[in-house]
């Protein structure tokens, strides 16, 4: 049985890999892109049509403007480097919503939702093009679609773990499967859903440099939002980077996205 579960496992690894665009990384996908989509726009109109959107025209028209602008360059960069099928994996949106949360959220194929909470943080086009380009760059390195793979693997791990426990007592068995549970949480998806977020400014700095916003605007956003922020859990604990780690891998990253940038 543990045989075949692994081998089951092994072939799904192999048949899935993929590399994220600009960082090269490998991710497993064991989800095709059209599922993916089809469940994200479900998603996404359950969530719209819950939440009023923003009656702030002109905030509204910026967020429209700035999204058209990164997803326009990001759609080029695909084309000029023969990756144009990628496009079709992406139906482009851009709301802002009505609501004090100072958050951002993005949806496979590029729903994109800005709260009106974050404006006051991100303050201009600039700010808000730091956020969206961020947001455009978990889209593209499906980033989603890798953490549901994640967690199909770890279902199938679970299984396993039942299985090599089966001839155990019922505390011997709990308290294995209760160690599991804490170490997929804390040992996998966390640490994976940081190295997205990492990830993700990273792709962001490139996308908005190449939409001809400054990438030197990311540093000055994410001071702000370190300044706004209070009571955040530890880092090993939290699906996010420290305020300060975040900060300083921005400014790392910076030369390279200086690259992209034309005034």
């Amino acid at each position: 049985m543990k045989k075949i579960i692994s081998l089951v496992l092994l072939t799904c690894v192999l048949a899935a890999c993929s590399s994220v665009l600009l960082t090269g990384r490998k991710q497993l996908l064991l989800v095709p892109d059209s599922e993916v989509l089809a469940m994200s726009l479900q998603s996404y109109k359950q969530f719209i049509d819950s939440v009023p959107l923003s009656t702030n025209k002109t905030n509204t028209a910026l967020v429209k403007k700035v999204g058209k602008n990164i997803s326009t360059v990001v759609e080029k960069y695909l084309k000029a480097n023969g990756l144009e099928a990628e496009i079709a994996n992406y139906a482009w949106e851009f709301n802002l919503v009505k609501d004090p949360s100072v958050n951002a959220f993005c949806m496979p194929g590029g729903k994109i939702v800005v709260f009106e909470g974050i404006l006051p943080v991100t303050q201009n086009e600039f700010g808000l093009a730091v956020v969206i380009g961020h947001e455009v760059a978990h889209a593209v390195a499906k980033h989603s679609s890798e953490r549901l793979s994640q967690q199909m693997l770890l279902q199938y791990g679970s299984t396993i773990t039942e299985v090599l426990v089966s001839n155990k007592s019922d505390i011997t068995r709990t308290g294995v499967n209760a160690l599991y549970g804490l170490g997929a949480q804390y040992g996998i998806m966390l640490p994976y859903s940081r190295k997205h977020e990492y990830e993700a400014d990273q792709m962001g700095l490139i996308f908005l440099a190449m939409a001809g916003y400054n990438p030197t605007e990311a540093v000055s956003f994410w001071e702000r939002m370190a300044a706004n922020s209070a009571n955040k859990p530890m880092e090993f604990m939290s699906t996010h980077p420290s305020d300060a780690n975040r900060i300083a891998k921005l400014k790392a990253l910076l030369p390279e996205a200086m690259k992209y940038y034309k005034k």
